[in-house]
């Protein structure tokens, strides 16, 4: 199931799954009832087709006892979205912890675009995560090249953009790794950040809003972060500068 189409990529970064855990469902639960008319009901074969399930929970449940949850779609191969839980290692995770990152992946159109926040927000609330972003597949690539230092990448980031920790020199798993277009902060993240200040965020306080759980969702721009417009340029910019704490860049 590939495309050439533009597409924006949700991460959650939540506390590892349990054998007993319903939080997978309701990171599908909550990413349905965000986009009116998805249902991730089929499952993605090793060739890469859909295949029906009709017992999702119950698959997504023994998924689950592994510390992860497998890949699943909407069944339109024409216009995919697609959805999946893996397991990151202590050794690999901030503060040695091991985590729950779900990711999805889903066509930048309209419609999509409109649900982003509510659909970030659902998937970060359902699995209890302390932080997570949506950004375009190209904020993505950016993304990866200023995390080092590692063998082969830049010296320096792109864009003049700071250079990012890699995850397993971060003290803590609340500590955010990155920005994207919309990011959602849990109370403990929001914390460790500095977030909110009045006197410093108006800015990002107009695009934000308070979640159920205490936590925050804020969008850096109002269209899709666009890295080839100064103006979202300069946006990312201000931001990693009022949070020195993301990536650990604030850390010793």
């Amino acid at each position: 199931m590939t495309t050439t189409r533009a597409r924006l990529h949700l991460h959650v970064f939540a506390p590892a799954l349990t054998s007993d855990d319903g939080r997978p469902l309701a990171a599908v639960e909550g990413m349905e009832r965000a986009l009116p008319g998805l249902r991730l009901a089929w499952r993605v074969s090793g060739a890469g087709r859909p295949v029906a399930l009709p017992h999702r929970a119950a698959w997504l449940a023994k998924s689950a006892a592994d510390g992860e949850f497998g890949l699943l779609c909407n069944g339109d191969e024409s216009n995919p979205i697609m959805m999946d839980g893996q397991r990151e290692s202590a050794i690999a995770s901030p503060g040695g912890e091991p985590l729950l990152i779900v990711h999805a992946k889903l066509p930048q159109d309209e419609p999509v675009v409109a649900a982003a926040m509510d659909m970030l927000e659902n998937v970060a609330e359902g699995v209890r995560a302390r932080w997570g972003t949506v950004a375009p597949g190209p904020v993505r690539q950016v993304i990866a090249a200023q995390v080092g230092p590692k063998s082969g990448g830049p010296e320096v980031p792109p864009l003049g953009l700071p250079m990012l920790k890699l995850p397993w020199n971060i003290r803590s798993p609340e500590v955010p790794r990155y920005l994207g277009w919309i990011n959602y902060w849990s109370a403990a993240a929001a914390e460790a950040i500095g977030f909110p200040d009045p006197s410093r965020d108006a800015e990002l306080l107009a695009r934000a809003r308070r979640t159920a759980s205490g936590g925050w969702v804020v969008s850096l721009t109002e269209a899709p972060l666009d890295l080839d417009k100064p103006t979202h340029l300069e946006a990312l910019k201000r931001a990693y500068e009022r949070f020195p704490e993301i990536g650990g860049r604030a850390e010793a």
